[in-house]
């Protein structure tokens, strides 16, 4: 097999987001490693879809090792999968607490720790995570704790592993998003979470996946936090 061809491994990839990021790699050149709990192949010999939890601890190193199986390298990797639950502190339950970390954070971890190792061993990655401007712009319009905890973890992480990998040519940066029109959002939520940034509209998926490709091509940024938010990190 002719593995000249980067390859980019897309976590939380059927839907939203995920899938504007598969679509644009492939537009792109890339040959794309899909995966979710209900990713579906359509046939395109450049895209492998893995169904999988990325909760699940085996989950991504499996993705990790099917990826060097089909295409020989692994050059990205979008960490995009995420959970999200709105509810006042002392309301969230054990079994929510449980699902946002270990999507969030395992997920995170172990498939990352998974690519990072391939990517040493070729002498090159670059690992992009998608946080939330609520780490940095906490609003008690949308009281959300967890996801301070979890994604607020990934932002630090990032910059951590940026300095610790950049001699070794890894990159390591992270995109931190406003509210996007996705199918996570009801529609008749749409102007109040309009209302949440200074623009006043919510982010569209073209908007993340603009931003991902930016740090894709930027060789000399590392450890950045790239907000794309409608100007919610800079106030109300």
């Amino acid at each position: 097999m002719n593995d000249s061809r980067k390859v980019a491994v897309i976590t939380g990839a059927s839907q939203g987001i995920g899938a504007g990021l598969v679509e644009a790699y492939l537009n792109k050149g890339y040959r794309v490693v899909a995966t979710s709990r209900s990713v579906k192949s359509n046939g395109n010999p450049d895209l492998l879809a893995i169904a999988g939890d990325i909760g699940d601890p085996a989950t991504g190193p499996r993705v990790i090792e099917e990826a060097l199986k089909q295409f020989g390298r692994v050059d990205t990797l979008v960490n995009n999968a995420g959970v999200f639950v709105a509810s006042p502190f002392t309301k969230y339950t054990a079994e929510q607490y449980g699902d946002v970390v270990a999507t969030n954070v395992d997920g995170f971890f172990h498939i990352t720790q998974a690519a990072v190792e391939a990517m040493e061993r070729q002498g090159h990655g670059h690992v992009v995570s998608i946080t939330t401007t609520l780490v940095d712009q906490p609003t008690s319009k949308v009281p959300s704790v967890l996801a301070s905890l979890t994604k607020g973890g990934i932002a630090a992480a990032t910059k951590s592993l940026a300095v610790e990998y950049a001699a070794r040519v890894i990159r390591v940066n992270a995109v931190s998003p406003g509210i996007i029109k996705t199918p996570m959002h009801a529609e008749e939520t749409h102007e109040f979470l309009a209302g949440l940034h200074p623009v006043g509209r919510l982010g569209d998926v073209s908007d993340i996946v603009d931003a991902v490709l930016y740090l894709e091509g930027a060789q000399f940024v590392t450890g950045e936090i790239l907000h794309v938010d409608g100007g919610q990190v800079a106030g109300h």
